[in-house]
């Protein structure tokens, strides 16, 4: 597939159009990355929640004592924690890397017209630490952000949406980053917000139907049922990374002044 770098501002269908056309010719080398990290993460997901087990409720027939049901409230919250924290950090190491693979793969894919899955990868762990410390401060701003009335996890989400191609492409500093990925979103926050929306709703339909489908296992083989969502999810998660790295281009060409006029 001859793929051009985006010499102009792209609308949000050429975007996506754009990436579908780039996925579905190299389908396997962006989908391994997240097939992998889907059954790393699935495995990791496993054995956390079964080193932490959540305390059983006393029944309501013994009528628990207020001290009782404190003490089973207070065990059960500790344990929610822990599985939330112990499971977002496996997800940011995991996801972070494997985001920024398929970004340096879809990059030299779009400027060189050629692109290799260990190259890539060799290039990511140079970058690792500056994509690890860019996306953990990202990750926290957007929680306190969504829980400050959610508009601000939002705007952030919007505001720090390029800081991997940042990195990536433009070498920058996982401080850089935050103002580069800033001013590439600039007066195109709606657009952003827009393109964030519709890959959002691919992924969470995709997401929705298979936890449908996987309902019966819920009750039985809750981990099991958790790896298979991941694995059916590794299927439509890059499209994110890639819809990313033609925004990213698609701003830079915007920062490009016009051709100057002929004269008269």
């Amino acid at each position: 597939m001859n793929v051009e770098k985006p010499s102009r501002e792209l609308s949000i269908g050429e975007i996506l159009s754009l990436t579908l056309n780039l996925y579905l010719s190299k389908f396997l080398q962006f989908f391994l990355p997240f097939l992998i990290a889907g059954i790393i993460t699935g495995l990791s997901t496993y054995a956390i929640t079964s080193s932490f087990p959540l305390p059983t409720p006393p029944p309501p027939s013994m009528r628990p004592s207020y001290q009782e049901t404190f003490e089973w409230f207070s065990a059960f919250l500790s344990t929610v924690i822990i599985i939330g924290v112990l499971s977002a950090l496996v997800t940011l190491i995991v996801t972070t890397p494997t985001t920024g693979i398929i970004i340096k793969y879809a990059s030299d894919q779009i400027e060189k017209g050629t692109s290799n899955l260990g190259a890539s990868l060799n290039f990511i762990i140079s970058k690792l630490p500056s994509l690890l410390i860019a996306q953990f401060i990202t990750g926290i701003l957007t929680a306190i952000g969504m829980l400050l009335f959610f508009i601000p996890g939002i705007i952030i989400s919007i505001m720090f949406l390029l800081i991997i191609p940042a990195i990536i492409v433009e070498q920058k500093g996982a401080f850089e980053s935050f103002g580069r990925s800033r001013r590439l979103v600039s007066n195109r926050w709606l657009k952003t917000f827009a393109l964030l929306l519709i890959v959002g709703t691919i992924l969470g339909t995709v997401i929705g139907i298979v936890n449908l489908l996987t309902l019966p296992l819920n009750s039985t083989y809750p981990n099991i049922s958790f790896l298979i969502i991941n694995i059916a999810f590794s299927f439509v998660a890059p499209i994110s990374p890639i819809a990313i790295t033609y925004l990213y281009y698609a701003m830079v060409a915007r920062e490009i002044p016009p051709p100057p006029q002929p004269p008269f």
